[in-house]
């Protein structure tokens, strides 16, 4: 497997100084140049700007790149009206198509394709994704098709959308066998059940590398002013099922942070959106440096699981708040960074007859982990030896723009 890793970066590896086969072709598609023939680029007003940028009318589908192969699209840049209409980066859809296949490969609200939850568009970078001043997007992703690609945006919002893009290419000579075809999904759940993970990607079958995530929390107002990131993510592997062969240690911690997280960004983990008076969080995690292969299938979770006291956690349950403590860390009463006695690590979920939270009879201990429900939504992205999946179409407009203004971007000042 380390081989297929290396024949989707081919390009990106070969030297500055080294020549191409003569086959060859650097090409570029935008609205001056359509179609990206040689010497057709600026065709109309005598080449001064005269078709910059596509007007997409309320429910208009827009074809950005309609492409032969064999071929390999190497980065696209996007901006307009969607940089600065939250609605918008929700409402209008980026589809991308293999080989003529009529389900398409990505699917999914064009904000959160670009590497940023919940619709937000901060400045940011990553290895995969930047938007350098907060009113682009960018992705440098290699994108291999061997008989066609095709990418269009369709805007599903009430309003008119001004779309400017290029996207930069390479038409190849051929690919090699195991060149694998890029893939990404996105879906949204408003309320995840007590004690069941949120599905980042649901079982996916075939060959094929997992890239990574953008995710998006929305927290219940159920858990005010508690600590969402203790779930773990949890990766099944070719042929896991009960259990899962890659198990991480806690949400902050996929991200490369630890101990809460705040807002950061970084080649392979970030954190662009880190809300705890509203309880919003937007963060990623690539896996570049650390591949994750799967052979026959994968499937990719996290849990949602919060922290908070025993007096917090009694008075929420008090409130009717849905949630099942699942551990205490009891430190003795001493502060958690400088006890001298050893803690203990109550797993309540082993345990026979757990006494009521209000009982004198429940674990001693400061902090309860506690498993709880909240508005989750995901991009996930991957290769795979096949043009096409076998998840679920993107979910329709009103899931994904569901309690969005509400809850989201009427706080973050955006609309």
């Amino acid at each position: 497997m380390a081989v297929l890793f290396v024949v989707i970066t081919t390009m990106d590896a070969q030297e500055l100084y080294q020549a191409p086969d003569e086959n060859t072709r650097t090409v570029w598609v935008s609205p001056e140049n359509p179609t990206g023939e040689k010497g057709k680029g600026g065709q109309t007003n005598h080449g001064a700007k005269g078709n910059a940028f596509y007007i997409i009318a309320p429910g208009e589908k827009k074809v950005l790149l309609e492409r032969e192969g064999p071929g390999i699209i190497q980065r696209m840049w996007m901006s307009g009206t969607i940089a600065r209409n939250a609605r918008q980066r929700r409402a209008v859809r980026i589809d991308m198509y293999w080989d003529g296949a009529s389900k398409p490969a990505v699917s999914a609200p064009i904000g959160d394709f670009f590497g940023a939850g919940l619709g937000v568009l901060p400045s940011f970078e990553s290895e995969l994704f930047a938007s350098p001043e907060g009113r682009s997007f960018n992705f440098t992703i290699p994108m291999p098709y061997r008989k066609s690609a095709r990418i269009e945006i369709t805007n599903e919002s009430e309003t008119y959308v001004l779309f400017w893009y290029d996207i930069n290419l390479l038409d190849v000579p051929n690919l090699p066998q195991d060149a694998l075809y890029f893939h990404a999904y996105w879906n949204r759940n408003t309320s995840t059940k007590i004690g069941k993970a949120y599905e980042i990607l649901p079982r996916v079958k075939g060959k094929g590398r997992f890239l990574g995530t953008n995710v998006g929390v929305i927290g219940s107002p159920d858990y005010q002013g508690t600590w969402f990131g203790e779930g773990e993510v949890k990766m099944y592997l070719d042929g896991d099922r009960e259990l899962p062969s890659l198990v991480g240690t806690g949400t902050e911690d996929y991200i490369g942070s630890g101990w809460g997280q705040g807002e950061y960004s970084g080649q392979y983990f970030g954190s662009l959106l880190s809300d705890s008076q509203n309880d919003l969080y937007a963060f990623y995690r690539y896996h570049i440096k650390d591949p994750v292969y799967f052979q026959r299938d994968i499937r990719v979770t996290i849990q949602q699981m919060g922290n908070a006291s025993k007096d917090k956690v009694r008075e929420m349950l008090a409130d009717g708040a849905r949630l099942q403590p699942v551990r205490v860390l009891n430190t003795k009463g001493s502060d958690i960074t400088r006890t001298k006695k050893k803690p203990e690590r109550i797993r309540l979920l082993d345990m026979e007859n757990v006494p009521s939270i209000n009982s004198k009879d429940f674990p001693k201990g400061g902090n309860i982990n506690f498993y709880r429900s909240d508005d989750l939504s995901a991009t996930a992205y991957f290769y795979l030896d096949k043009p096409v999946n076998n998840l679920p179409p993107l979910p329709p407009l009103e899931i994904r723009l569901q309690n969005m203004e509400k809850r989201v971007w009427r706080h973050l000042g955006t609309d």
